[in-house]
């Protein structure tokens, strides 16, 4: 186990991060709902996107990937790469929903499990998440912090 676990490191804590950022995204999207009200569920996307993005990059940076340096040329070239590719992940995101909620209709369902409603814009907005974080993986993995790109360690 102990050498599963070292073997694919990365992969296990990005997921369990991953996750953890999500729930976060999640939580966040949920209350600006209630707050500010379904009709505005892509504003509310946005605050969730921000409170995610600022948890993903410190557990990313420290624990994920591992990128110990906070030299000023590494967080030049760490956080506006971070930031740029969670656009683009915000951007996929945005565009899923409102074409699952508005174009599809799928705002209108519910699903029912164990006393539990969860509504329609919610499912998107789960179902979205996973391809966010396919995304945001292959970004922070091959691009952000991709220690060929890093330098020395100061």
């Amino acid at each position: 186990m102990k050498t599963l676990f070292k073997k694919h490191k990365e992969l296990i804590l990005y997921i369990f991060f991953g996750g953890v950022t999500t729930l976060v995204n999640l939580a966040v999207f949920k209350l600006c709902n209630l707050a500010l009200g379904e009709r505005w569920y892509l504003l509310s996307n946005i605050v969730a996107w921000v409170a995610a993005v600022a948890a993903a990059y410190v557990s990313n940076k420290l624990w994920v990937f591992e990128s110990k340096s906070w030299a000023g040329p590494v967080l030049a070239r760490e956080i506006p790469s971070f930031v740029g590719a969670r656009v683009f992940s915000l951007l996929v995101e945005e565009a899923g929903l409102w074409i699952t909620v508005d174009l599809l209709g799928w705002g209108r369902w519910s699903l029912t499990l164990w006393g539990v409603t969860v509504g329609g814009k919610m499912i998107c907005k789960i179902l979205l998440a996973v391809i966010v974080v396919l995304l945001n993986y292959v970004f922070s993995k091959l691009v952000i912090f991709n220690k060929k790109n890093e330098g020395p360690v100061e």
